[in-house]
């Protein structure tokens, strides 16, 4: 009996030790995806520092022609790649880039608001181009006609040089300018307006106002 009873403690503390041991282990046991919420995988944005540079143009039009105080929205493209320190491409070549020219108290300032990068991905952004103050003296004696070839014309500086030419010579100077539909403005009345020139070659390069994290977190 003796004999007996102790083994049958043996065997029950040699149970209570091997679960201890089953316990202490168990942590290192535990499936891969119980790990991996314990740690998570993290994906890294990419910083654009303010400041940065982006080399911007309008595609559309050799240049763009506005009444000093008109907003007009325009989409601009990347003519230049973006690139970290490592060299590695942020903004590709051809990304578009949307806002408007806004007048400003010096001039008119492209303001953008969305990047969409070539594969479709769109991002808020705050840029800004150099204030613009180049100006355009237009009257009826003077020929001008060179700055309306190939030019978008905004609706307001339409309205205004239909003013100085009339109904019928508004159409000549604005042919081939891809200017917006006439219908309703005023004919005749005014001699001379100043009319905003904007180069979109030289003119639209962007600063970054703030930084731009692409990617997500």
């Amino acid at each position: 009996m003796i004999h007996s009873r102790y083994t049958k403690q043996v065997g029950l503390a040699t149970l209570v030790a091997l679960g201890l041991m089953t316990s202490s282990l168990t942590p290192l046991l535990l499936p891969q995806p119980a790990t991996a919420q314990l740690f998570p995988r993290r994906t890294s944005r990419a910083r654009i520092a303010e400041g940065t540079r982006i080399e911007a143009t309008y595609e559309d039009a050799e240049r763009i022609i506005l009444k000093p105080d008109e907003t007009l929205a325009v989409a601009l493209v990347t003519t230049r790649s973006v690139r970290s320190s490592r060299g590695t491409v942020l903004i590709p070549r051809g990304s578009t880039i949307e806002g408007q020219l806004e007048p400003q108290q010096d001039g008119t300032q492209f303001v953008a608001d969305t990047l969409t990068l070539k594969d479709g991905t769109r991002f808020n952004i705050e840029a800004t181009s150099d204030i613009i103050s180049r100006t355009e003296e237009v009257t009826e004696g003077r020929r001008t006609d060179p700055i309306w070839q190939g030019a978008l014309v905004g609706g307001a500086a339409t309205a205004v040089i239909s003013e100085i030419f009339g109904e019928v010579g508004i159409f000549k100077v604005l042919a081939g300018s891809g200017a917006g539909a006439l219908g309703g403005f005023l004919f005749g009345g005014r001699d001379k307006a100043d009319v905003r020139v904007i180069d979109p070659q030289t003119d639209l390069d962007l600063t970054l106002e703030s930084d731009l994290f692409l990617g997500r977190a």
